[in-house]
């Protein structure tokens, strides 16, 4: 049986140096996401022959499996955590793209069903796109933008220069909750603990923030962290809907400050949900990164 035990925040240097070299552009391939949502999927991971091994709890209640991140023999990993599972049949490896899948199928061709998750589909967008929004297509989210600055009173504020400002952030995510806690999405009190736990461990877990004010108090907040050489990802990004405009300027605001030496910027996936899957759709992606979920039929 191979050892998977619990994602803790002092196993961070354990990820980072796997993740180092990261390629992907999913938004799986980062500590914090893993670290975040642990709470929800029961993640655990394990090391062995030079492989970084997560194991998680799927949204069905069975255990699935990131592919295999490391340097060494991958069809023997493979088949290792297949014997793991005790039956062929059991095995799921989830978050799988193109990409992935290819290099699976040329050690193992035949052997896995691949099935595109749709909801888990990373929303990937060039990073000048969002910084300046250019185009008829997106003159939408610029009158967003500019009433927005001709209504109000703001500012930006970078989380990482303004440390004192992330208690702010809290008691904003605090009154978000509180607003939304009566809607129908049941995934509500899972992100509220993972954003609440990012906040918390901010500094440790080398995260950027920023956060746009009005009349000095925080109506909206963003934070994310590099994924990859070329990719930024965004984990939270929470703002009051009924100010007109804080979606978009906090969107625009934190890709100009937080990461606009980047090429792209992940959005991560839309769960699912109506109104996150609109939303994202607005802003035009231009990836829409496909991942599957690979099975010994």
């Amino acid at each position: 049986m191979i050892d998977f035990k619990p994602i803790t925040l002092s196993d961070k240097p354990v990820f980072d140096q796997f993740f180092q070299q990261n390629t992907y552009r999913s938004s799986e391939w980062c500590f914090t996401n893993l670290y975040g949502w642990a709470h929800t999927f029961d993640t655990r991971y394990a090391v062995k022959d030079g492989f970084l091994l997560v194991k998680f709890m799927n949204l069905q209640g069975g255990c699935s499996f990131l592919k295999p991140f490391g340097t060494g023999d991958l069809k023997k990993i493979i088949e290792e955590l297949i014997a793991d599972c005790g039956c062929r049949s059991n095995i799921e490896l989830g978050a799988v793209t193109p990409d992935m899948r290819e290099e699976i199928e040329a050690l193992m061709p035949g052997v896995f069903v691949a099935t595109p998750i749709r909801d888990s589909f990373d929303y990937v967008y060039a990073s000048e796109k969002l910084r300046c929004l250019k185009g008829k297509k997106l003159q939408s989210k610029r009158n967003h933008i500019n009433r927005f600055k001709k209504e109000n009173e703001w500012q930006y504020v970078s989380l990482n220069e303004h440390p004192e400002m992330i208690g702010a952030c809290k008691e904003m995510l605090r009154q978000w909750y509180g607003n939304h806690v009566k809607a129908s999405e049941p995934s509500l009190i899972k992100d509220y603990t993972t954003t609440t736990r990012f906040l918390k461990n901010f500094k440790e877990l080398g995260l950027r923030g920023g956060a746009i004010l009005v009349d000095n108090r925080v109506i909206a907040f963003s934070l994310g962290i590099r994924l990859s050489d070329d990719t930024f990802i965004v984990h939270v990004e929470k703002a009051f809907a009924d100010i007109h405009g804080a979606y978009a300027i906090i969107n625009q605001q934190f890709v100009e400050h937080e990461a606009a030496q980047f090429t792209y910027i992940n959005r991560e996936e839309d769960m699912g949900l109506e109104s996150l899957r609109k939303a994202k759709l607005s802003y035009r992606p231009d990836i829409l990164l496909e991942k599957n979920r690979l099975k010994i039929p």
